[in-house]
């Protein structure tokens, strides 16, 4: 049987993911030199407890010996990994995975793949990898509808606190103070294969930003048939917002909205959103 593996950063906890047979392995959080692993030794609210008094995290992969012991753990039961890992380039963690395969006890029974994605769209890919998986579908037919459906993501974040991304480094002081003086909202968009975030564009409003978002998906082809895809940093209004904008335009589409995971907000800072959509084809 297939087993699917991922990491935190597909928004879901180790607890969650054991309740429907996924294995998850945590990112983690570094703050004053003391390290948490996302979601379970912090939460959402803990960390931006945290932010909110001046500390600036960091985030960084799971442990090789980590992802070892769980590749070890599901081959000495009789089964095949598919390990799902969030964007090359974005984080060391698919790397550190393909060393653990290499590592573990038979490297020709774990395949590691790129979601070039993270976020909700992670987390759509290694649920759909998991009910296919479930129902008894083979390593190829998994891979294959990886291979088909991860192309087709589009990753956009709006970051809101300039003062955190002035302390993380992210944002020159000059600009934190200019943008949050005119109100200004910044749009990062990741490039096609996700490997590295970009500005896309600055507008007065979070209205504009939407419909600016909107437009950019339908241009490259975007459809009711995707799944759109929103995570929070406790913006519950925008969220809700976007929300609003996307059923109006893309009627009868599916939305998938989820709490951002703390190691998330380490790089978008409070009331950050993510506003991502991806195909999944399977056929």
């Amino acid at each position: 049987m297939i087993k699917i593996v991922t990491d935190s950063a597909c928004q879901m906890s180790p607890a969650q993911a054991k309740q429907h047979g996924i294995y998850v392995a945590p990112l983690m959080i570094t703050i004053n030199n003391h390290s948490y692993r996302d979601f379970e030794q912090i939460t959402d609210i803990q960390l931006l407890r945290m932010i909110k008094n001046g500390a600036v995290p960091s985030t960084s992969q799971p442990s090789i010996g980590e992802k070892t012991e769980i590749y070890n753990q599901i081959i000495a039961e009789g089964n095949e990994v598919i390990d799902i890992t969030m964007a090359d380039g974005l984080s060391g963690t698919y790397q550190s995975a393909l060393l653990a395969k290499d590592t573990c006890d038979d490297p020709d029974k774990v395949s590691v793949v790129n979601a070039q994605t993270l976020c909700v769209p992670q987390y759509v890919l290694v649920n759909q990898a998991q009910k296919m998986a479930a129902s008894g579908a083979s390593k190829d037919a998994i891979l294959t509808m990886l291979e088909k459906s991860i192309p087709t993501s589009e990753n956009f974040m709006i970051p809101v606190d300039f003062d955190f991304l002035v302390r993380g480094g992210r944002l020159s002081n000059a600009s934190g103070i200019l943008g949050g003086l005119l109100k200004l909202i910044p749009i990062i968009r990741a490039n096609k294969t996700c490997t590295k975030l970009e500005k896309f564009a600055i507008v007065r409003t979070y209205t504009k930003a939407l419909k600016m978002m909107l437009d950019t998906f339908e241009k490259d082809g975007v459809t009711n048939e995707y799944t759109f895809c929103l995570s929070h940093a406790h913006n519950e209004e925008w969220a809700n917002k976007a929300i609003q904008l996307i059923q109006k335009r893309f009627e009868n589409a599916k939305v998938v909205i989820l709490p951002m995971s703390p190691a998330y907000i380490c790089q978008g800072g409070p009331g950050c959103i993510a506003f991502q959509a991806i195909h999944i084809i399977n056929d």
